[in-house]
């Protein structure tokens, strides 16, 4: 039986990974969506100083690096985290983003059923936890980095259609 939990305050101690999903970045800097995120997994990651960290997030279209490289940056920069990093930088989905992560983990030893985080957004959180449930992921739990204000409203509507889009496309 699948252990799939959402918090946002919980303190995740003992997982074996955190899994950062990426969503957009501009001029080489997270948005402030994805800094979020980033600021979420940092606090996690704190508390977890050998946990890997995996950065998801592919070279967009007009971009010349990719958003896990950037995320990269952005928790060495600000938080100067010693966690192992790995970056997963092929995938433009939370569907790739959480299969690509699955070689990582396996290369780093760590299987499905382990403890392990998925950072994301607030409104992103149960759409992600059904994608990983389908893709067999066994005891994750998904981590509700704050929206801001000023775009929550129109990523909760954009997040309801993305959701029924992905259970009418098999997503979950």
């Amino acid at each position: 039986m699948a252990n799939l939990r959402y918090s946002q305050t919980a303190d995740f101690d003992n997982v074996k990974a955190i899994i950062v999903l990426g969503t957009g970045f501009k001029n080489n800097k997270p948005t402030p969506v994805l800094a979020s995120r980033l600021d979420k997994s940092a606090s996690i990651a704190n508390k977890n100083p050998q946990t890997l960290l995996i950065l998801t997030g592919g070279v967009g279209f007009n971009k010349t690096v990719s958003e896990a490289s950037v995320m990269r940056a952005y928790l060495l920069d600000k938080y100067r985290l010693k966690n192992p990093m790995a970056l997963e930088s092929k995938s433009i989905s939370t569907e790739l983003n959480l299969k690509n992560s699955q070689m990582i983990l396996a290369n780093a030893n760590i299987q499905l059923n382990e403890p392990i985080v998925i950072v994301t957004s607030d409104f992103h959180t149960l759409r992600a936890l059904a994608i990983a449930k389908k893709q067999g992921f066994g005891d994750v739990m998904t981590a509700g980095a704050v929206t801001p204000v000023y775009i929550r409203y129109n990523n909760w509507l954009r997040e309801y259609f993305a959701f029924v889009s992905g259970w009418v496309l098999g997503e979950y």
